[in-house]
């Protein structure tokens, strides 16, 4: 995302909305530790969805919980870019600074989400298996798992899509097509998401594409970007999962109009790329912050939605984990 975009105004919205712990924000930072994965400290607390009238949800929606993300100063956990769940209540995130970090979701008895737990973290490699330590080559903002188990990355700034391998034995990344498209430079492959082993590309300014393995040497175009780039103040799509009832994806958008107005909205993507109706509206002064990944499951009968907010290192915005219930 681009974060002089945000930087003046996102002040405003958080000192009105998203009071919070004050986190310090942190620098880039190239250094890693010799074991691929370290223990994160970090806590949560419990949050709502804020004031009445700034949050809206469609029939058959339920709010499921919420938390906030706590850091101590100069943590990897930090500019969380993109969601994926993994396992038994397991879940897997990018961040803009190149961190791969996994964790778990803790619910009550209830099924509600009350916490985060068990984080860790590792930073993703170069094509030679060394550490990124620049920001053009660590940008990373969407994720997604293949069915074969095989991690993707989708980076922006240097536009590219990344294959990992398995979670768990992850190699020297592998290129894999992507679209073959002028993204610009900080609005790419923001929402990246997968059925089988196709994986479906959602460009920030618009644009939607299929892509597999050995099929073509480029992906199918199956939603043509506008002929006018979106501006900040429309509805961009930054994250992207599979509907697990198989009747398409699940969508997240962000939109911001100077000084104050930051949104998010949860829709429905068909096949086609064309969306459905709003499922899920949060704007001032209900909780809001900048939205960019989405997980989907099956709970109880009912798709349990979660969508993940970037704080963006700056100490005046957070890292929210909301969950919402939507009965078929």
């Amino acid at each position: 995302m681009n974060r002089k975009l945000y930087l003046a105004a996102l002040s405003c919205l958080a000192l009105a909305a998203c009071a919070g712990a004050a986190i310090t924000s942190q620098p880039w930072m190239g250094a890693t530790s010799p074991s691929p994965w370290q223990t994160a400290e970090v806590d949560t607390r419990t949050i709502g969805l804020g004031l009445p009238l700034g949050s809206q949800l469609a029939q058959g929606v339920r709010f499921a919980g919420g938390v906030q993300v706590l850091t101590p100063t100069l943590s990897p956990v930090r500019s969380l870019s993109d969601l994926k769940l993994v396992g038994d209540n397991g879940f897997v995130t990018v961040s803009d600074k190149g961190e791969l970090v996994r964790g778990q979701i803790e619910l009550d008895a209830s099924g509600q989400l009350v916490g985060l737990g068990q984080w860790r973290n590792r930073r993703l490699t170069l094509a030679d298996g060394q550490p990124i330590t620049d920001k053009i080559d660590g940008d990373a903002e969407g994720l997604t798992i293949l069915a074969n188990g095989d991690l993707l990355v989708s980076f922006e700034g240097n536009h590219r899509i990344w294959n990992y391998g398995p979670l768990d034995d992850m190699h020297g990344p592998v290129p894999v097509v992507r679209p073959v498209w002028p993204f610009d430079g900080n609005a790419g492959m923001e929402a990246l998401a997968s059925h089988g082993n196709l994986w479906r590309v959602g460009g920030e300014e618009g644009g939607v594409w299929d892509c597999q393995a050995l099929a073509s040497a480029t992906c199918t175009l199956v939603r043509m970007p506008p002929s006018e780039p979106l501006k900040a103040s429309d509805y961009r799509t930054t994250g992207m999962d599979r509907d697990p009832d198989g009747r398409g994806w699940w969508v997240v958008q962000r939109a911001y109009t100077p000084p104050l107005d930051m949104r998010a909205r949860v829709r429905r993507m068909d096949e086609d790329g064309s969306l459905g109706p709003v499922l899920v509206e949060l704007k001032l002064p209900a909780t809001t912050d900048n939205f960019e990944g989405i997980a989907a499951t099956k709970r109880d009968g009912k798709t349990r939605l979660y969508i993940l907010s970037d704080d963006n290192e700056n100490p005046l915005q957070r890292s929210l984990m909301l969950a919402f219930d939507v009965t078929p």
